[in-house]
Protein backbone atom coordinates (compact mmCIF):
# COMPACT_ATOMS: atom_id res chain seq x y z
CA UNK A 1 0.00 0.00 0.00
CA UNK A 2 2.83 2.54 0.87
CA UNK A 3 4.21 1.78 -2.19
CA UNK A 4 1.39 3.36 -4.29
CA UNK A 5 1.58 6.23 -1.92
CA UNK A 6 5.05 6.73 -2.93
CA UNK A 7 4.53 6.70 -6.41
CA UNK A 8 1.37 8.46 -7.13
CA UNK A 9 1.76 10.89 -4.33
CA UNK A 10 4.68 11.82 -2.28
CA UNK A 11 7.43 10.80 -4.54
CA UNK A 12 6.52 9.95 -7.70
CA UNK A 13 5.18 13.39 -8.65
CA UNK A 14 8.60 14.94 -6.72
CA UNK A 15 10.77 13.00 -9.26
CA UNK A 16 8.70 13.91 -12.21
CA UNK A 17 9.25 17.40 -11.66
CA UNK A 18 12.57 17.25 -11.02
CA UNK A 19 13.74 14.97 -13.26
CA UNK A 20 10.92 15.13 -16.12
CA UNK A 21 11.57 11.84 -17.46
CA UNK A 22 11.17 10.73 -21.27
CA UNK A 23 10.46 7.46 -21.85
CA UNK A 24 10.62 5.13 -24.68
CA UNK A 25 9.29 2.00 -25.28
CA UNK A 26 7.27 1.10 -22.44
CA UNK A 27 5.44 -1.25 -24.18
CA UNK A 28 7.97 -3.49 -24.26
CA UNK A 29 7.00 -4.29 -20.43
CA UNK A 30 5.18 -6.94 -20.08
CA UNK A 31 1.33 -6.00 -18.78
CA UNK A 32 1.27 -8.66 -16.50
CA UNK A 33 3.22 -12.09 -15.41
CA UNK A 34 7.11 -12.52 -14.18
CA UNK A 35 10.12 -10.63 -16.11
CA UNK A 36 13.45 -9.47 -15.23
CA UNK A 37 14.23 -5.48 -16.44
CA UNK A 38 17.77 -5.23 -16.51
CA UNK A 39 19.33 -1.63 -16.80
CA UNK A 40 22.40 0.24 -16.55
CA UNK A 41 22.77 1.51 -13.00
CA UNK A 42 24.74 5.29 -13.22
CA UNK A 43 23.13 7.02 -10.01
CA UNK A 44 21.14 6.16 -7.21
CA UNK A 45 17.97 7.71 -8.34
CA UNK A 46 17.69 5.24 -10.34
CA UNK A 47 15.73 2.89 -7.92
CA UNK A 48 13.06 5.25 -7.76
CA UNK A 49 12.80 6.60 -11.50
CA UNK A 50 11.78 3.55 -12.86
CA UNK A 51 9.33 2.29 -10.26
CA UNK A 52 8.00 6.14 -10.60
CA UNK A 53 7.16 5.47 -14.64
CA UNK A 54 6.46 1.97 -14.67
CA UNK A 55 2.86 0.88 -14.80
CA UNK A 56 3.67 -1.91 -12.68
CA UNK A 57 5.04 -2.56 -9.52
CA UNK A 58 9.07 -3.44 -10.03
CA UNK A 59 11.11 -4.85 -7.46
CA UNK A 60 14.91 -4.05 -7.38
CA UNK A 61 17.19 -5.97 -5.06
CA UNK A 62 19.30 -3.70 -2.99
CA UNK A 63 22.63 -3.81 -1.24
CA UNK A 64 21.75 -4.88 2.49
CA UNK A 65 23.62 -1.32 3.77
CA UNK A 66 20.70 0.49 3.15
CA UNK A 67 18.85 -1.42 5.41
CA UNK A 68 21.21 -1.60 8.26
CA UNK A 69 22.12 1.96 9.05
CA UNK A 70 22.26 2.77 12.77
CA UNK A 71 19.59 5.48 14.82
CA UNK A 72 16.37 6.59 13.84
CA UNK A 73 17.91 7.49 10.81
CA UNK A 74 18.84 3.97 9.71
CA UNK A 75 15.71 2.70 10.60
CA UNK A 76 13.22 5.45 8.83
CA UNK A 77 15.81 3.99 5.89
CA UNK A 78 15.49 0.86 5.74
CA UNK A 79 11.75 1.45 6.12
CA UNK A 80 11.48 3.89 2.75
CA UNK A 81 13.52 1.43 0.51
CA UNK A 82 11.22 -1.78 1.87
CA UNK A 83 8.73 0.71 1.00
CA UNK A 84 9.51 1.60 -2.33
CA UNK A 85 10.04 -2.31 -3.15
CA UNK A 86 13.17 -2.92 -2.36
CA UNK A 87 14.75 -6.64 -1.16
CA UNK A 88 17.99 -6.29 1.13
CA UNK A 89 21.04 -8.36 -0.43
CA UNK A 90 24.12 -8.58 1.47
CA UNK A 91 27.05 -8.69 -1.15
CA UNK A 92 29.43 -9.91 1.15
CA UNK A 93 30.95 -13.71 1.05
CA UNK A 94 31.17 -16.08 -1.02
CA UNK A 95 27.14 -17.16 -0.59
CA UNK A 96 26.24 -13.11 -1.63
CA UNK A 97 25.40 -14.31 -5.10
CA UNK A 98 23.39 -17.05 -4.15
CA UNK A 99 21.47 -15.36 -1.97
CA UNK A 100 20.68 -12.19 -4.59
CA UNK A 101 19.37 -15.27 -7.04
CA UNK A 102 17.13 -16.75 -4.72
CA UNK A 103 15.74 -13.62 -3.32
CA UNK A 104 15.45 -13.06 -6.87
CA UNK A 105 13.66 -15.63 -8.19
CA UNK A 106 10.91 -15.53 -4.91
CA UNK A 107 9.97 -12.46 -6.78
CA UNK A 108 9.39 -14.04 -10.19
CA UNK A 109 7.62 -16.69 -8.90
CA UNK A 110 5.11 -14.44 -7.46
CA UNK A 111 4.35 -13.26 -11.11
CA UNK A 112 6.32 -9.99 -10.40
CA UNK A 113 8.51 -7.61 -12.09
CA UNK A 114 12.07 -7.86 -11.00
CA UNK A 115 14.51 -5.21 -11.22
CA UNK A 116 18.44 -5.90 -11.71
CA UNK A 117 21.52 -4.13 -12.91
CA UNK A 118 23.51 -6.82 -14.25
CA UNK A 119 26.87 -4.63 -13.64
CA UNK A 120 26.46 -5.78 -9.66
CA UNK A 121 26.79 -1.79 -8.62
CA UNK A 122 26.86 1.64 -9.96
CA UNK A 123 29.08 3.04 -12.13
CA UNK A 124 31.78 5.29 -10.73
CA UNK A 125 32.48 7.48 -13.95
CA UNK A 126 29.30 7.09 -16.33
CA UNK A 127 30.82 3.88 -18.66
CA UNK A 128 28.60 0.26 -18.61
CA UNK A 129 30.82 -2.24 -17.40
CA UNK A 130 30.69 -6.30 -17.34
CA UNK A 131 28.15 -7.84 -16.05
CA UNK A 132 27.38 -10.70 -13.95
CA UNK A 133 26.23 -14.14 -14.51
CA UNK A 134 23.40 -13.79 -11.66
CA UNK A 135 20.68 -12.35 -14.15
CA UNK A 136 20.82 -15.38 -16.77
CA UNK A 137 20.78 -18.11 -13.84
CA UNK A 138 17.66 -16.19 -12.73
CA UNK A 139 16.24 -15.81 -16.33
CA UNK A 140 16.90 -19.30 -16.84
CA UNK A 141 15.77 -21.12 -13.65
CA UNK A 142 12.27 -19.03 -13.73
CA UNK A 143 12.02 -19.11 -17.86
CA UNK A 144 11.06 -15.87 -18.09
CA UNK A 145 11.99 -12.96 -20.32
CA UNK A 146 14.61 -10.39 -19.81
CA UNK A 147 13.50 -6.95 -21.11
CA UNK A 148 16.93 -4.36 -21.30
CA UNK A 149 16.53 -1.10 -20.07
CA UNK A 150 18.80 2.01 -20.39
CA UNK A 151 18.90 5.23 -17.92
CA UNK A 152 20.25 8.15 -19.86
CA UNK A 153 21.09 11.13 -18.12
CA UNK A 154 20.75 10.14 -14.86
CA UNK A 155 24.57 10.28 -14.29
CA UNK A 156 24.61 14.05 -15.20
CA UNK A 157 21.80 14.55 -12.90
CA UNK A 158 22.78 12.81 -9.88
CA UNK A 159 26.45 11.21 -9.96
CA UNK A 160 28.26 9.79 -7.10
CA UNK A 161 28.49 11.49 -3.95
CA UNK A 162 25.22 13.85 -5.15
CA UNK A 163 23.05 14.18 -2.55
CA UNK A 164 20.58 16.63 -3.88
CA UNK A 165 20.32 16.48 -7.94
CA UNK A 166 20.95 18.23 -10.59
CA UNK A 167 17.99 19.53 -13.06
CA UNK A 168 19.15 17.47 -16.11
CA UNK A 169 17.06 16.34 -18.80
CA UNK A 170 16.45 12.26 -18.42
CA UNK A 171 15.19 9.33 -20.51
CA UNK A 172 14.29 5.84 -19.66
CA UNK A 173 14.55 3.74 -22.69
CA UNK A 174 13.11 0.15 -22.95
CA UNK A 175 14.04 -2.68 -24.92
CA UNK A 176 12.11 -5.66 -27.07
CA UNK A 177 12.23 -8.35 -24.57
CA UNK A 178 14.96 -11.15 -24.72
CA UNK A 179 14.33 -14.75 -24.99
CA UNK A 180 16.68 -17.18 -23.46
CA UNK A 181 13.99 -20.21 -23.73
CA UNK A 182 15.98 -22.05 -26.37
CA UNK A 183 18.80 -22.29 -23.66
CA UNK A 184 16.17 -24.06 -20.82
CA UNK A 185 18.36 -26.99 -18.62
CA UNK A 186 21.72 -25.53 -19.21
CA UNK A 187 21.74 -23.05 -16.32
CA UNK A 188 24.82 -24.67 -15.27
CA UNK A 189 26.72 -24.61 -17.77
CA UNK A 190 29.21 -21.51 -17.69
CA UNK A 191 29.61 -21.07 -21.23
CA UNK A 192 25.75 -20.41 -21.78
CA UNK A 193 25.61 -18.00 -18.49
CA UNK A 194 28.30 -15.99 -20.22
CA UNK A 195 26.62 -15.93 -23.50
CA UNK A 196 23.32 -14.75 -22.10
CA UNK A 197 24.61 -12.21 -19.39
CA UNK A 198 27.14 -10.68 -22.88
CA UNK A 199 24.24 -10.49 -24.87
CA UNK A 200 22.10 -8.50 -22.14
CA UNK A 201 25.07 -6.10 -21.77
CA UNK A 202 25.36 -5.62 -25.12
CA UNK A 203 21.32 -5.15 -25.78
CA UNK A 204 21.40 -2.32 -22.36
CA UNK A 205 24.50 -0.85 -24.50
CA UNK A 206 22.73 -0.38 -27.88
CA UNK A 207 20.13 1.54 -25.98
CA UNK A 208 22.03 3.57 -23.92
CA UNK A 209 25.43 4.37 -26.29
CA UNK A 210 27.75 4.41 -23.26
CA UNK A 211 31.52 3.83 -23.69
CA UNK A 212 31.74 -0.25 -22.72
CA UNK A 213 34.50 -1.36 -20.21
CA UNK A 214 35.44 -5.48 -20.51
CA UNK A 215 35.78 -5.48 -16.48
CA UNK A 216 33.68 -5.77 -13.24
CA UNK A 217 32.89 -2.44 -11.97
CA UNK A 218 33.93 -3.29 -8.49
CA UNK A 219 37.25 -4.66 -9.60
CA UNK A 220 37.82 -1.52 -11.19
CA UNK A 221 36.16 0.98 -8.78
CA UNK A 222 38.79 -1.65 -5.77
CA UNK A 223 41.68 -0.94 -7.71
CA UNK A 224 41.26 3.09 -8.02
CA UNK A 225 40.62 2.80 -4.41
CA UNK A 226 43.79 0.97 -3.26
CA UNK A 227 45.31 3.60 -5.67
CA UNK A 228 44.18 6.53 -3.75
CA UNK A 229 45.10 4.85 -0.48
CA UNK A 230 48.73 4.54 -1.46
CA UNK A 231 48.64 7.95 -3.21
CA UNK A 232 47.83 9.50 0.24
CA UNK A 233 50.43 7.35 2.06
CA UNK A 234 53.14 8.59 0.17
CA UNK A 235 51.91 11.96 -0.26
CA UNK A 236 49.86 12.96 3.23
CA UNK A 237 47.68 15.97 3.04
CA UNK A 238 49.04 18.98 4.92
CA UNK A 239 47.06 19.74 8.29
CA UNK A 240 44.69 22.57 7.91
CA UNK A 241 46.19 25.68 9.89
Amino acid sequence: MFYYLLKYVLLGPLLRLVFRPRTEGLDHVPASGPAIVAGNHLSFSDHFLMPAILKRRITFLAKAEYFTGPGLRGRLTAFFFRSAGQIPVDRSGKDAGQAAIREGLGVLRRGELLGIYPEGTRSHDGRLYKGKVGVAVMALRAGVPVVPCAMIGTFEAQPPGKVIPHLHPVVIRFGTPLDFSRYAGMENEKAVLRAITDEIIYAILTLSGQEYVDRYAADVKAEQATAEGAKERRFPRAPLS
